[in-house]
């Protein structure tokens, strides 16, 4: 078979052609994957072959190579390695032999393949000589399109191999880039191509960056790029300064204060947009570090100790620098700009709001005089400018500081909702909904609220990007108004500040989402202020959410009676996301009315096995349909019994979707849902949920993130039914103390996540089947069992990498397991050194109330 024609045909424009090359090509993969490697490298070494077809060649060779999921790629890595020899080496030489080649779109492809190759050789110690080959290269004076792929090449390796199998060869590499990357170099590609290459090395350099004389070489060529004449080269140097000053911001010092203040302020000052925006960008970073910096201290300092790490304030010291020129770019909007693509503007509107989170107050006087000189500006630029900066600056500095500011404004701010220009009226909403949202104490009810929510409101009748604005704005002030004004620990109260506007507001916002058309989200954006003011609604103002629920519930009908009229995957998907929407209202409205609901529960259940029916394999429709009944189960309780017979069959079809991840744990969440809200009255559907979740188990196609709520599924299941949960308790807890084996690889972050997550998902569980079990005379059958959950506790504890949560969760099931055996059971078990030592001292209100109650649990259960 000719593997060229079938390249070929994969790149024509009829679909029926290219799925007939794309089979054919998979048949012959499966077929002889050897030989099907060897033409297709043959194609893409051929210097006489189009470009294209050397081009698709080398893109099918990749993805025989290459794969999104995890076990895909772990299968390819096997093909590749277990490949003879032979077929490996032509493949490897042919794609060596492709870097040199004049066609320069033929060589990056090439590269592509060769890091490909090496993602999987290298680890595996494999190819030891792929590295000098490709430094052999570089330094090869003679070919300077063979020096730039080689780059290319040795950039792409850096960026998909874990830095510590390189770390060997990393003086060998840095020498090689930098090289390239210094201003005497006389091609500007192979300068570019460099300076690629050591923005993907830099996470592996480390080692070189701890020594200062090499440092001050990297950081003196990264520096003398960004004066480089070439715009490409300009960008590509304040990139890996964005990246150097990323990892390695602690060695920093020395370099803002001789270069690095200077050169990005410069930069910021670029008449060409991309240079201007990596360099604001720096200054993002710089503030980004110092954030997250200043939580560490505050952190550190909660618990008596030292940051590991401190700032240099380097925003602090350079903003008297940086705010004007800042502000400055804040001008440089575009009348007709598209506002999903990223300018200079936007970036500097972004880069003001994270200098105000880390510098504090001290960006109030930078900011205001240039607020002041532009507010009323005739030119919109200016005015629109002023509005943004108000709003980027009032997450950081002390509320109490902003107050008298923000105040001030309002009333300005409420007007300019009516300013003649979109940008000015869009950036005003936005900023109304910052207010709304950061310092709503500073709205006062008898001043403020009228003309804020009649502004608002006015605004849902502009158009599409000002509409969206307002939703969110009139959302934030659903939510926090009722922080403020009501009494959470008792619930809604019977009136608020919000009631006399209640009903206009939601009104107005039903009337948005009446629209044909959702651009900008706005229609998505009304429903989420909806489910904001019915969430939070005061008991006067119940009424009007039952006419919101009657409302939505009939266009969830009309809805389905239509739904054989939709024309296309544009009307499927805008059908898919009304129902989501109307979906999410509801289950507002059944969180809020609780089992006041009931008289419509037999209405909306009619309406989600509906949905159910017709949805067929559209997950996000199912998804929807089970939050709405996991939700009106939890208000009902017992009460829903006679709406899960029909419901069964297709909780069971979603339990059984492995291939879903998403539907499957939904529906996983949905029969821990059931159990909390049938209690002992689940134990008739038990044994069903049951053997399905432990064949989702038993699954190779599931994946491992669903598994973990599963576990936690089987305490919400014990604890439902209690005892009757007996039936299942030696598999369940076999299943569990294996998964409690699973260990961290050294060195595999990953792996520390995901063990992490897996044994929160354990104690969950084992928490469920104790405090189900425990006050039952079937406490008794957990004793075989409580040495292997003292042992996950143990080593949970002693992880010293362990999330806060997970250790509390630890802390609680010890005292669970105490609580159970009251009359010294397990005496012997819980006087170790280990246990004493537990419930000692630990970190934060929550956990020392755990501990504390544990503690007094073990007590009794020893004495």
């Amino acid at each position: 078979m000719d593997v060229a024609r079938f390249l070929q045909d994969s790149l024509q424009p009829d679909a029926a052609t290219r799925q007939n090359a794309t089979t054919q090509l998979e048949q012959l993969a499966a077929s002889n994957f050897p030989k099907y490697l060897v033409d297709l490298v043959t194609n893409l070494a051929g210097e006489s072959a189009p470009v294209e077809i050397r081009t698709a060649a080398g893109v099918a060779i990749k993805n025989a190579l290459t794969a999104r999921e995890i076990s895909r790629q772990q299968e390819y890595e096997a093909r590749w390695i277990s490949l003879a020899a032979e077929p490996k080496n032509q493949v490897k030489q042919a794609t060596l032999q492709t870097l040199s080649s004049q066609d320069k779109r033929a060589a990056s492809t090439a590269s592509q393949v060769i890091a490909a190759i090496a993602a999987i050789e290298l680890p595996n110690q494999q190819w030891p000589e792929l590295i000098q080959g490709l430094l052999g290269f570089v330094n090869d004076a003679s070919n300077e399109n063979l020096r730039i792929a080689a780059l290319h090449t040795i950039g792409y390796i850096c960026e998909s191999i874990r830095p510590e199998v390189l770390a060997l060869r990393s003086n060998e590499i840095l020498t090689a880039v930098v090289h390239g990357a210094r201003r005497e170099e006389p091609s500007t590609q192979v300068q570019l191509a460099a300076m690629n290459a050591l923005y993907n090395s830099l996470e592996f350099v480390r080692d070189n960056f701890e020594r200062e004389g090499e440092r001050n070489y990297i950081m003196q060529v990264v520096c003398e790029a960004t004066q480089n004449p070439n715009t490409e080269v300009q960008v590509a140097s304040f990139q890996a300064l964005v990246r150097i000053m990323s990892l390695y911001y602690e060695k920093m010092s020395f370099y803002m204060e001789r270069a690095l203040f200077g050169l990005t302020v410069l930069g910021m000052n670029n008449t060409e947009e991309r240079v201007a925006l990596q360099a604001v960008e720096f200054w993002s970073t710089v503030c980004e570090e110092e954030i997250d910096l200043a939580l560490e201290e505050a952190e550190a300092l909660e618990y008596g100790e030292q940051p590991e790490n401190e700032s240099k304030y380097f925003a602090k010291i350079a903003l008297g620098e940086i705010a004007p020129v800042i502000f400055r770019l804040l001008m440089r909007q575009e009348e007709d700009a598209d506002e999903d693509e990223w300018n200079v503007s936007m970036a500097a509107g972004t880069c003001l709001g994270l200098l105000a989170q880390a510098v504090g107050d001290p960006i109030v006087p930078q900011t205001l005089p240039f607020i002041e000189a532009n507010i009323k500006s005739q030119d919109w630029h200016a005015r629109e400018a002023a509005v943004m900066a108000f709003g980027s600056i009032l997450d950081g500095p002390d509320p109490q500081t902003l107050a008298p500011l923000v105040q001030q404004a309002l009333p300005i701010l409420i007007e300019m909702m009516r300013d003649v220009n979109l940008h000015v009226k869009d950036t005003t909403a936005w900023t109304l909904g910052r207010i709304c949202d950061l310092l709503t104490a500073t709205i006062k009810p008898d001043t403020h609220l009228q003309p804020l929510v009649m502004a608002l409101v006015a605004g849902l009748e502009d158009s599409p990007r000002i509409v969206t604005n307002c939703c969110w704005s009139l959302m934030n002030l659903g939510d926090q108004m009722s922080l403020l004004y009501n009494d959470a620990e008792n619930g809604p109260a019977a009136s608020s500040v919000i009631s006399p506007f209640f009903q206009g507001i939601v009104e107005a916002l039903l009337r948005v989402t009446e629209r044909s058309t959702n651009e900008n989200n706005f229609r998505t954006s009304a429903y989420e202020a909806i489910v904001s003011f019915v969430t939070h609604a005061a008991a006067d103002t119940l009424p009007v959410v039952s006419t919101v629920i009657l409302t939505v519930l009939a266009r969830m009908e009309h809805l389905l009676q239509i739904q054989g009229e939709l024309l296309g995957t544009d009307d499927r998907n805008n059908w898919n996301d009304l129902q989501g929407n109307l979906a999410s209202v509801v289950v507002a409205v059944v969180r809020r009315m609780g089992r006041e609901i009931q008289p419509l529960a037999e209405r909306i259940m009619t309406i989600v096995l509906r949905m159910m029916q017709t949805a067929g394999r559209t997950s996000t429709v199912l998804e929807d349909g089970f939050l709405v009944t996991g939700t009106l189960a939890g208000a009902l309780e017992r009460a829903f019994e006679p709406f899960i017979p029909p419901f069964i069959p297709y909780l069971e079809a979603a339990l059984r979707a492995h291939e879903d991840t998403q539907l499957c744990t939904v529906a996983i969440g949905l029969v821990g849902d059931l159990a909390r809200a049938m209690g002992e009255g689940a134990a008739t559907y038990a044994g069903g949920f049951m053997n399905l979740l432990f064949e989702n188990l038993r699954s190779d196609v599931l994946q491992r993130s669903v598994k973990i709520p599963i576990l936690a599924c089987f305490g919400d299941i014990a604890l439902s039914i209690g005892p009757h949960f007996e039936p299942y308790l030696d598999t369940t807890m076999t299943v569990l103390g294996q998964a409690g084996q699973v260990q961290v690889t050294a060195g595999d972050f990953e792996m520390l996540d995901y063990v992490h997550q897996l044994r929160e998902g354990i104690l969950d569980a084992y928490v469920g089947i104790v405090s189900g079990m425990k006050p039952t005379d079937k406490n008794m059958l957990l004793v075989p069992h409580v040495p292997v959950m003292l042992d996950l506790i143990r080593r949970t504890l002693e992880d010293e990498e362990r999330p806060d949560n997970v250790a509390k969760l630890a802390i609680g099931l010890l005292g669970d397991i105490a609580d159970a055996f009251p009359h010294g059971q397990i005496k012997d078990l819980l006087l170790v050194d280990w246990v004493s030592g537990a419930v000692k001292r630990g970190r934060g209100r929550d956990l020392k109330a755990t501990i504390r109650w544990a503690r007094e649990m073990i007590k009794r259960a020893t004495q």
